[in-house]
């Protein structure tokens, strides 16, 4: 009897300790209004700077590190910031098409964090699974993450999302040349 008191105690004990250890993992949604992704496209001569809308999105912790995260962005929102006018009509009806996302057929773009790495206190190295155009490449990027507030910025290479127009022309043509490359600065709000 004794024994059976003590075996019942030490599972007690040694169940509580584990269930006191173990640490829920929280989903924090991203208020999308209060939240910014803000592109930057270069081409030979300068650059032009634009905004798209997150659809929905929520970072993932375990305690207070981050552990993963997902994002859907509206790519019908897609519009340029330094640009009025026709200008403006015009680039972001041509971003629209088929030469650039071809967003009637894909309105959306989606990032998958695979794995997240704490670099430091409140910085993480994140690799994740970015779809766009229906093609699905893996990204590398920096995340700052401050209580109700994360920062990322990433660079995407646009060629490996069937996003080719205007890359690598040479000869007469090369005023027109946009780099394969742009950026994504992303400010998020939870």
């Amino acid at each position: 009897m004794k024994k059976k008191i003590m075996s019942l105690v030490f599972v007690t004990v040694v169940g509580s300790s584990a269930t006191a250890n173990t640490i829920e993992k929280e989903t924090k949604e991203v208020k999308t209004t209060e939240s910014t992704v803000t592109w930057k496209g270069y081409k030979v001569g300068g650059s032009h700077t634009g905004t798209i809308a997150l659809q929905s999105g929520a970072l993932q912790f375990d305690g207070e590190k981050l552990v993963g995260g997902e994002f859907v962005v509206d790519m019908t929102s897609i519009s340029t910031t330094d640009l009025e006018g026709d200008y403006k009509n015009k680039l972001d009806g041509h971003l629209a098409s088929d030469d650039f996302f071809g967003v009637a057929n894909h309105p959306t773009a989606k990032l998958v964090f695979t794995k997240v790495k704490a670099t430091g206190k409140n910085s993480y190295a994140v690799t994740g699974d970015l779809t766009i155009k229906g093609t699905t490449e893996p990204v590398s990027f920096e995340v700052s993450v401050y209580g109700d507030k994360a920062t990322a910025s990433l660079k995407v290479d646009r060629t490996k999302y069937d996003v080719k127009y205007g890359s690598g022309i040479i000869g007469t043509a090369k005023d027109k040349l946009i780099y394969d490359e742009f950026d994504l600065v992303v400010d998020l709000q939870m």
